[in-house]
């Protein structure tokens, strides 16, 4: 609920205001002092201040000056005589919003609010655009794979359409990064990018979120309130995981995509909107529309256009451009670097990544703040990312030796590993050391490896448990 703050020292006109714009449904706050209304105002923060002009203690401009010491941004309308017009035109080119001349009808005050209020949220709106495309994402997908080459290739095609793209892939894996480089590389960049989270709303609220509401349209709706589609008009909507959006919330979704127009809840105005819709999803959709619990004609609207995004196993050779690009991004936030090792990159590498790139990105992130020194080393892992390698860790000698019997035993250890994970197969060993498979056999005999020994298996075991 919108609140207001009154400051009038004339009880009759204080509690006349107030009368009003209550029963307009504003909470109302009140001060029969400038000074009171300073402090008032200090205190809570009122979303609006109407204040006398002429007051004993502190007039009016001296309530809009202390007001503005405290924030720059409150809206002040004030109450003024017609004999004190001039002074109140010289508040107003100080940082008044508005003001009121004495005596006023009560519809008057009512459409003055009205408008305030609807100016300080539509402020609140474009802050948030604001903030949503200041937010930091990268330019572009992070990786040189070929699956991730392909769909750079497939975005470039595509953005400069209007059609409707629905983009699919595991949680994680990056489609929302997906939807905003469809838009920057559209004729829509210089608008807004509007995303909506389907899956964190409920069905009543994800629908004002989408198209607004007007004001005493539900419980608690006290003002009018923009939906998203408004908020997007000239731009793109990204509608995440749109799989989880209720029949009655598809219905009208429906008739945005045929006929770009829509009604607020509990408005009866239509509003047209041009705004092109991505939408993306981790289910598959088509198995929903067999079950009945999403619509066909719905799907086939959205559906235009498919972009699947691979999950981040499935393109492991992108893990070490991702490991750099997060950690440039660590380094910015908290003003240090830190290095991961190679060894500890090969169990990155190696890892079955459920969670996808989200998953790398939170745990580096762990990691980085826990970290004690300049380095990610595999002690620096969970258990559970360790358990799951079949690495052979090669370690450094216990104690000082000669350097080439050191680079000797970290041969052999290297030796072991292709060896185990080639399954003792000669040729392929050599393959995975990129080596001959004659210098392979001269190593083999070198180091006296005819075959993965009890010895060496427990070694393998020990290491990467």
């Amino acid at each position: 609920m919108d609140q207001i703050l009154v400051i009038e020292d004339n009880m009759t006109m204080r509690e006349g205001i107030i009368q009003i714009l209550s029963r307009a449904g504003y909470d109302v706050r009140s001060a029969s002092s400038g000074k009171e209304g300073v402090e008032i105002f200090k205190e809570l923060s009122p979303d609006f201040v109407i204040t006398d002009l002429k007051m004993e203690d502190m007039d009016g401009m001296g309530v809009l000056s202390k007001i503005r010491e405290v924030s720059s941004d409150a809206l002040i309308m004030i109450i003024t005589a017609f004999g004190t017009i001039e002074t109140a035109v010289e508040a107003m080119k100080l940082g008044a919003f508005d003001f009121i001349t004495k005596p006023f009808p009560p519809d008057l005050l009512r459409v003055k609010v009205a408008h305030a209020i609807e100016v300080i949220r539509m402020k609140s709106e474009n802050q948030f655009l604001r903030s949503e495309n200041q937010r930091e994402h990268p330019d572009t997908m992070i990786g040189m794979s070929k699956v991730i080459t392909e769909i750079r290739e497939q975005i470039a095609r595509v953005a400069p359409t209007e059609t409707s793209v629905l983009i699919t892939g595991e949680s994680g894996t990056g489609k929302e990064l997906v939807a905003r480089a469809l838009h920057t590389q559209s004729k829509r960049s210089q608008k807004p990018f509007v995303k909506v989270d389907c899956s964190a709303l409920a069905e009543g609220v994800l629908e004002s979120e989408l198209f607004g509401h007007e004001r005493g349209a539900f419980t608690g709706a006290t003002n009018r309130k923009l939906g998203r589609f408004e908020l997007a008009n000239g731009g793109t909507i990204f509608l995440d995981e749109i799989g989880n959006i209720s029949p009655a919330v598809q219905l009208k979704l429906l008739r945005v995509l045929q006929d770009r127009c829509f009604e607020r809840v509990g408005g009866t105005k239509t509003i047209k909107v041009d705004v092109r819709v991505v939408s993306a999803t981790n289910k598959k959709l088509i198995d929903e529309v067999k079950t009945g619990s999403f619509r066909e004609d719905l799907y086939y609207r959205l559906h235009i256009v498919p972009i699947f995004v691979p999950a981040l196993r499935e393109r492991k050779e992108d893990v070490p451009l991702l490991v750099r690009h997060f950690c440039k991004s660590l380094a910015r936030k908290y003003g240090r670097q830190i290095i991961v090792t190679p060894l500890t990159m090969e169990f990155l590498c190696e890892y079955y990544w459920p969670g996808n790139i989200r998953e790398l990105e939170n745990l580096l992130e762990r990691i980085y703040v826990l970290a004690p020194g300049g380095q990610i080393t595999p002690d620096s892992l969970p258990e559970e990312l360790k358990k799951s390698n079949n690495h052979v860790h090669l370690e450094l000698p216990a104690k000082e030796i000669p350097l080439n019997e050191a680079l000797e035993q970290l041969e052999r250890q290297l030796i072991l590993r292709a060896f185990n994970k080639a399954s003792g197969i000669k040729t392929k060993t050599a393959q995975l050391l990129g080596i001959k498979t004659s210098a392979l056999y001269y190593k083999l005999e070198k180091y006296g490896i005819t075959e993965v020994s009890e010895t060496d298996n427990e070694e393998f075991q020990s290491e990467s448990s």
